[in-house]
């Protein structure tokens, strides 16, 4: 998603990937009501007046550095006076552009006019630097000499730079008490750019604003994979959205293999994820509670470096999701069919173990499973499952979390060898066990 996020400037994407993620409802509340007043605007800007304001945008530099100096009350060379003055001026024209269209104050741009005619003394608003000989009558002087005598250049030259050299100093002196404006103006120019790009994204791939939860409970109507969509329209393929609704009580989806658990998965920890750091949500849409912290275990995870098998890296990773479950935080964890790796009668014993674990610590917990196990207090989804030659992904509520046995007819569906299938067939009709 942040691949596919058209971001004009390095430094908000620099800036955006040192966010921390949102766990207040307040914040994420604002964030989404200061994406809202940017989608209106996206919405009735003409083309050419929005286009003006990105590439205004690419503008932004990363002048953190510039900023520190100001706010240690260093003297700034001539490239860190020119950074500054750019800033400002960008940070004013870009400000002027929004407030065209009541935009004024959704995100707030420090005024920084004193900061451009301190910078700016002939008012020429360029955004270029230079020792300006309005800054000081004898440097002026010594200018015009160094061009009426060039035989006295040196002796010119270095009388020239001292006063300069001053007048750096002066000016400094006066952009010093200015520096948290100037930092304010640079991270609310990211600020636009992020939610710019977010309303352009939502807009492109069908992303909808999210509400956020009272009662604790997430739902999502048609939810989908960006990704995964994308990969299938590539082949002329519909993805099939998916319909969901969880909360503190333990959620178990079972469902033959290649039955989209995973995707669903990945899906809720994208929309998490996204929500919590106020993007658009790829469902219809949206009704989502605020976590604290998101675990997500899934995959091989098998490490050479730490010495460590595919089920020991699993085991270590949901032994810090129970951890985590015994502390005062409100989490969300998604587990992947768990205990895989293991033998089928010790891996079951584990996934109904974690259920029962788990069940009573107030937690949003979303486990898929391939093992038939008692579900204890855990709500049972099923994949729909293979019907009249093709996979049905959407969720349906069962009493159970027996796994349908579909697995021949999908490998059938796919054209495997029908001497190997049918065999299969046979020894499970012998042995049904």
């Amino acid at each position: 998603m942040l691949d596919k996020l058209e971001l004009q400037s390095g430094f908000t994407r620099r800036w955006l990937l040192d966010s921390p993620m949102m766990v207040r409802d307040e914040e994420i509340a604002a964030s989404y009501d200061v994406l809202h007043r940017f989608d209106t605007f996206v919405g009735q800007v003409d083309k050419t007046h929005l286009d003006t304001v990105l590439f205004k945008l690419q503008g932004l530099k990363d002048i953190r550095t510039t900023i520190k100096n100001l706010h240690n009350q260093a003297v700034l060379d001539d490239i860190e006076l020119f950074e500054v003055k750019h800033l400002a001026i960008l940070a004013t024209d870009v400000n002027k552009l929004l407030m065209q269209h009541d935009m004024d104050g959704v995100v707030e741009i420090p005024t920084l006019d004193e900061v451009i005619s301190i910078l700016d003394p002939d008012g020429m608003k360029i955004a270029t630097f230079y020792i300006y000989d309005s800054y000081c009558a004898q440097l002026k002087d010594l200018r015009v000499q160094m061009r009426q005598h060039p035989e006295q250049q040196d002796d010119l030259l270095l009388q020239a730079s001292e006063l300069e050299e001053s007048v750096r100093k002066d000016l400094s002196n006066q952009l010093h008490p200015f520096a948290a404006a100037i930092e304010q103006a640079q991270l609310a120019l990211a600020r636009i750019d992020v939610n710019l790009a977010k309303v352009m994204q939502m807009r492109q791939m069908g992303l909808s604003f999210p509400v956020l939860s009272s009662d604790g409970v997430t739902r999502y109507e048609a939810m989908f994979h960006p990704q995964v969509k994308e990969a299938l329209a590539q082949h002329g393929r519909d993805f099939q959205p998916v319909d969901i609704t969880f909360g503190e009580q333990p959620t178990l989806i079972t469902g033959a293999n290649m039955g989209g658990k995973t995707v669903v998965l990945k899906s809720l920890t994208l929309c998490q994820l996204l929500f919590q750091f106020g993007f658009g949500i790829p469902a219809a849409s949206a009704q989502i509670a605020v976590k604290d912290e998101i675990y997500f275990c899934i995959g091989d995870e098998q490490s050479v470096e730490k010495g460590l098998s595919s089920f020991a890296a699993e085991m270590k990773n949901i032994d810090a999701v129970i951890k985590a479950s015994r502390e005062n935080k409100i989490i969300m964890a998604l587990i992947d069919e768990p205990a895989r790796t293991t033998n089928p009668t010790e891996g079951a014993a584990l996934v109904s173990a974690l259920l029962l674990v788990l069940a009573d610590k107030g937690m949003s917990l979303v486990m898929t499973t391939h093992y038939d196990i008692e579900p204890g207090r855990a709500r049972c989804l099923r994949v729909k499952g293979f019907e009249n030659g093709s996979m049905d992904y959407r969720l349906v509520e069962v009493q159970d979390g027996e796994v349908p046995h579909e697995a021949l007819n999908i490998a059938q569906s796919l054209g495997i060898d029908s001497e190997w299938i049918n065999t299969a067939r046979n020894l499970l009709e012998t042995c049904p066990q």
